[in-house]
């Protein structure tokens, strides 16, 4: 198989990383003609797409359904003292409501707390549509990115159903394995299950605390997961 990977080191991969595992981000909206800011909690679709969980009641919500032309900023930990060492990706994206099952399923997989009130009827998904990305990953490290680097490399990886029976067999087979990598990622407890899977790593969920396992190689195909489970990445602040 050829392997169209990026190296460890590669910018693009690092963003998907970065957006992946963010679970609290800084979105921007037209309001009255001018920027406006809020607070949301995303999760990211198998096909790289940002999703937020949205109410009618609040303004910037009201705002996107006028305009849905926004962006969105996640940031991790800073490597110094000086608060731009963060690691930091903006996105310029368009937003519409998504009625997908699968972008609900796959929101309320990363915040299962938010099962709460997502049915509420003045909540919805809205999908984020990214048509520019600017990454800055530490000193002279600042790139406009090929926004279609930020999803899956090959069609296979955008399958759903292959998606969801490697995370079965593997919480199947695994699950002792999987309880130490949730220790180790800062988890307490057993009876962690691998929640979401992508290209670059999976989510595990106990209750409602959810962490991200980054895999050090991206998969080619879901099938490799089993394999590329014994090559974990040290955990990551955000």
């Amino acid at each position: 198989m050829q392997d169209l990977r990026e190296p460890q080191n590669d910018i693009h991969r690092e963003a998907r990383l970065l957006l992946r595992a963010a679970r609290a981000a800084s979105l921007a909206v037209i309001e009255d003609e001018y920027p406006a800011l809020a607070l949301v909690t995303p999760a990211v679709t198998l096909d790289g797409a940002a999703i937020v969980l949205l109410s009618q009641l609040s303004a910037h919500t009201r705002a996107l359904d006028r305009d849905g032309r926004c962006a969105l900023m996640v940031s991790g930990a800073a490597t110094e003292v000086n608060p731009q060492t963060s690691p930091r990706l903006s996105l310029v994206c368009d937003a519409e409501r998504s009625d997908d099952p699968a972008d609900r399923a796959r929101y309320l997989a990363v915040h299962p707390y938010a099962g709460f009130y997502a049915g509420f009827g003045d909540f919805g998904v809205y999908r984020l549509s990214t048509v520019a990305a600017r990454y800055v990953g530490g000193f002279a490290r600042a790139a406009t990115l090929d926004v279609a680097r930020l999803g899956p490399m090959t069609g296979p990886l955008c399958d759903e159903a292959a998606a969801a029976a490697a995370m079965a067999a593997a919480n199947r087979e695994r699950a002792g394995e999987i309880d130490a990598m949730a220790h180790r990622h800062g988890g307490a407890g057993d009876g962690w299950r691998m929640v979401t899977l992508d290209a670059d790593g999976f989510d595990l969920a106990r209750e409602d605390r959810v962490l991200r396992v980054a895999l050090r190689r991206s998969l080619r195909v879901y099938g490799e997961l089993m394999i590329e489970m014994n090559n974990i990445a040290p955990p990551t602040q955000v």
